[in-house]
């Protein structure tokens, strides 16, 4: 199995290599940078990042690599720390219909992950098409494997349903919602849900100030004295490049 994970994520990463050879730019990179620090009555510190970059190989091939880290304290005690990164690639069939195959890896000790790792396919449909609203819903499987923060472990096979709605107020300002359902059908009580609600006004042609609020339910965690719900409301400087 593990030799299974080294030939997918090579055969993505390959895959999120933009071309050299291309005349055009068929690449962008979105970078996300937030920091909190309270003093006082309160001694907390937060840093998130994220970055998201996208090569297009030709008007059907595209590929997505992402990664954030996060890291919080509170009263010099680490209260938060999560590290993820997923790599993607897409297939356009037509200018709505897309099928896509990922392969990630994550790690949330403070919500019980110690790691987890997936792969899997999935299709999607563009229903709204914009330039105002953007709408799209995917549908697919994946082949998870999870060890947690109390020594116990689990693969599974999970189902995964998304969907991602864009709103743009004007040229310089957009609301978005996105949803996802994770399903492990080895134990049907067992599943998550994960939300973000955003607002991104640009500053300029490179940067923007991003809002967001995003909610990480786990129906069953492990351990089980966990809290279910997580969240987090953050302020963040976007660079697009």
């Amino acid at each position: 199995m593990k030799k299974f994970y080294a030939v997918m994520l090579v055969a993505v990463m390959f895959l999120a290599v933009p071309s050299a050879r291309s005349e055009e730019k068929n690449w962008s990179d979105q970078a996300e940078l937030s920091y909190v620090k309270t003093s006082g009555n309160s001694d907390l510190s937060t840093l998130s990042f994220k970055n998201e970059l996208k090569a297009k190989f030709s008007e059907q091939l595209s590929s997505t690599w992402k990664l954030g880290a996060l890291s919080g304290q509170n009263a010099g005690s680490r209260t938060a720390e999560r590290f993820y990164t997923e790599l993607r690639g897409d297939y356009l069939f037509t200018e709505r219909l897309y099928s896509y195959l990922t392969v990630g890896w994550e790690k949330d000790s403070f919500a019980g992950i110690d790691r987890r790792i997936y792969s899997g396919p999935g299709a999607g449909y563009k229903l709204l098409l914009g330039p105002r609203h953007l709408l799209n819903a995917e549908a697919g499987l994946n082949y998870v494997s999870e060890k947690y923060t109390d020594d116990t472990n689990n693969d599974f096979l999970s189902g995964r349903l998304f969907g991602k709605y864009e709103f743009a107020f004007n040229d310089a300002n957009k609301f978005s919602q996105s949803l996802e359902y994770l399903h492990d059908f080895e134990a049907s009580k067992h599943y998550k849900i994960r939300s973000e609600t955003a607002v991104t006004s640009a500053l300029n042609s490179k940067f923007s100030l991003k809002v967001s609020y995003t909610v990480n339910y786990d129906h069953m965690p492990v351990p089980a004295t966990l809290d279910h719900t997580d969240t987090i409301l953050a302020t963040a400087l976007v660079a697009n490049f």
